[in-house]
């Protein structure tokens, strides 16, 4: 039997651990690759990739982060493919696009991949003062004709209701913005707004007809 040179051998391990690794690494890749979310205050699913998208088989997620936990069980490509909440040739028609229920997941969006962001529940949320900013990421550059930022009315419950139309109101609306990575609205104000509350941001992008819904969990102090 010929004998193979301990650099043949070597060579032969690296290429299995390098073909090993992009076998491993292809949810990261596929999403730091397209589209674009909220990611601060951090939407439900950029949040729940951000927190445990290392570890996303850790059964400790299930008591320290519930919320999470039910979405990685449900669909985990909801996180591995955060930036990709959205639809196509709404028209504007938003209301009618994605129906009361279902704001989270954009009218069950993408063949319902993402339809665990309407549970309601104990999301984690983030802590905001009386004013805040929202950053909003956009990696594939698609610019914006306007983005809309909605904050749920005082007295709406987010752990028992899924979101609808008639909670929110409207705080927001921006003028258009060029092609970049990154879009802030800032000096926006909680009003009167105390304790839980879900800021609902609806970007429409400027290169087609195609809108993004976005649900962030935040704490008024």
């Amino acid at each position: 039997m010929p004998q193979v040179a301990p650099h043949r051998w070597a060579l032969r391990a690296l290429a299995l651990l390098m073909s090993m690794a992009m076998i491993f690494a292809v949810p990261l890749t596929d999403t730091a690759s397209a589209h674009g979310s909220v990611v601060d205050p951090a939407s439900r699913n950029y949040g729940c990739w951000l927190r445990w998208g290392h570890d996303f088989q850790n059964p400790a997620m299930q008591q320290q982060d519930p919320m999470c936990w039910q979405a990685w069980q449900d669909n985990p490509n909801a996180m591995w493919n955060w930036n990709g909440l959205y639809r196509n040739e709404v028209g504007g028609n938003h209301e009618a696009a994605v129906p009361n229920g279902q704001l989270c997941s954009g009218g069950l969006a993408e063949g319902a991949r993402y339809r665990s962001m309407d549970t309601p529940g104990p999301w984690t949320m983030t802590n905001l003062g009386s004013t805040f900013d929202i950053r909003l990421n956009d990696q594939a550059r698609h610019g914006a004709d306007y983005i809309r930022v909605y904050i749920t009315r005082q007295g709406y419950d987010a752990t028992t209701t899924p979101l609808g139309w008639n909670h929110l109101e409207l705080v927001r609306e921006t003028p258009r913005y060029g092609q970049s990575d990154t879009y802030m609205i800032n000096g926006l104000s909680k009003g009167s707004r105390t304790g839980r509350h879900v800021i609902y941001t609806v970007w429409k992008a400027s290169h087609m007809d195609q809108t993004y819904y976005i649900c962030s969990d935040v704490n008024f102090s």
